[in-house]
């Protein structure tokens, strides 16, 4: 299915979470950047790990800043502040890119305890979608429960993911960051885009 700006994305408000993955905050990032440039309303959202640790991918200040520059828009770095988004009704769709095996299972058992948790609680009161873009070590052993129950839960709805490095990391899975836009349009109409495993 082709992006069509005209359709969808020009004027979209997309709440954009982001988890401590660092890794991938490069992809990540450039989706962000990606999404602004077809027309969507971007506003970051940070959970409390990426908007503090610094990293050898990088200062946590930086992180901010270059998340903000690209989205034109302050980032939400506070429960306090994601709480509106569902009153409010912020949003038309949150995307969580890339969302950790810590934060999945947060979502998993409806535990609220960050801004990008918060942002998905109080979006997901709407019953509007909320899409994950997946990034974790254990997302073959001990986090796949958890995907499995999101996978199965109303509105949610994942970014298609394969396996990063089969090898040296045989339960690792990472999203295909290059595919959300296409992924919402799918999430917008209350589809899974599929195929969700990606060779």
């Amino acid at each position: 299915m082709a992006v069509n700006k005209d359709n969808i994305f020009d004027g979209l408000r997309v709440g954009f979470c982001v988890c401590g993955s660092f890794c991938t905050f490069e992809k990540a990032f450039s989706c962000a950047s990606q999404l602004v440039q077809i027309g969507c309303e971007v506003t970051p959202i940070m959970s409390f790990n990426s908007a503090t640790i610094n990293t050898r991918f990088g200062k946590a200040s930086d992180n901010v800043e270059w998340l903000e520059r690209i989205c034109k828009r302050k980032a939400i770095i506070t429960i306090e502040d994601a709480e509106p988004i569902g009153p409010k009704k912020l949003f038309d769709i949150v995307v969580v890119a890339p969302c950790t095996a810590n934060t999945l299972a947060k979502l998993a058992l409806g535990i609220t305890d960050t801004p990008v948790t918060m942002a998905c609680k109080s979006h997901l009161r709407n019953s509007r979608p909320v899409l994950i873009a997946i990034s974790t070590n254990d997302a073959l052993s001990a986090s796949a429960k958890n995907i499995g129950t999101l996978q199965n839960y109303k509105n949610y709805y994942f970014v298609p993911y394969s396996q990063d490095d089969y090898i040296n990391k045989p339960n690792s899975i990472v999203a295909h960051f290059e595919l959300v836009p296409e992924a919402i349009s799918y999430a917008l109409e209350g589809r899974q885009i599929q195929p969700m495993l990606k060779k």
